[in-house]
Formats: structure tokens, sequence, C-alpha cells
């Protein structure tokens, strides 16, 4: 999340989605490009919910909470919150917990779980 063009490029994925007028649930990090993503949309006016396993706030959140934060107990619990508040899905650069998540949601769409895009 350090390289200047992927903030850019994270910015302008904020910055696209309030022309359309929507929101943003996320994983509730401060840091990384879901922060920057995060920031944009909640700078602008738009709702952001971050949602966080209490585990993984001490890790993830660095600074002052984004938006409103929900705080679950499990991994499991997140996805699926994250995934029920949806309208449909974006995925910026990031590590195992951002292809995990990405992998689950292509596999419930496989599955007819939801009939959401995914970006």
């Amino acid at each position: 999340g350090g390289d200047p063009v992927f903030q850019q490029a994270a910015r302008e994925m904020g910055r696209a989605m309030c022309q359309r007028g929507l929101g943003l649930v996320y994983g509730g990090g401060s840091v990384g490009l879901m922060g920057v993503l995060a920031r944009t949309v909640l700078d602008a006016g738009y709702p952001v919910e971050g949602v966080i396993p209490r585990a993984l706030a001490p890790r993830e959140l660095s600074g002052p909470c984004v938006g409103t934060v929900t705080f679950v107990e499990t991994m499991h619990e997140r996805k699926a919150r994250m995934a029920s508040r949806a309208d449909a899905f974006v995925v910026l650069p990031g590590g195992l917990g951002t292809m995990d998540e990405f992998f689950e949601v292509m596999t419930w769409l496989q599955l007819g779980v939801h009939q959401k895009p995914i970006g």
C-alpha cells in the first residue's frame, strides 16, 4: 500500500464510488490502500463502515478509525457482515487476507450464494 501509484488508484476508486452515490463497507483498517479508500469516501461525505475482529484491531488500526467501526469476534463474522452489507465487491492490491476474502466471495458467486458483481 505504500506505492504512490496504488494510493492514487485507491483515491480514484473512492471518487468513482462517490460519483455513483456509493458508500463503503470494508475490513476496518486505517492503514494501507483500504485506509486511503475509506478516507476518500468519508471525506466526500459518504458512509464508511469498517468491520474488524477485536484481535486484529491493534494491527489494523493505526491512528483514528475511519467512519463507523463494527467490532466482531471472528474473521467468519467479519466476512459474513461485509458480504451481507455490500452491494458489490471490489478488490485492491493486498496480502493474504485480501486474497482470502476475494476467493470466498468468488466461491459464493460460483455456488449461487450471491449474485453481486465483483471487480
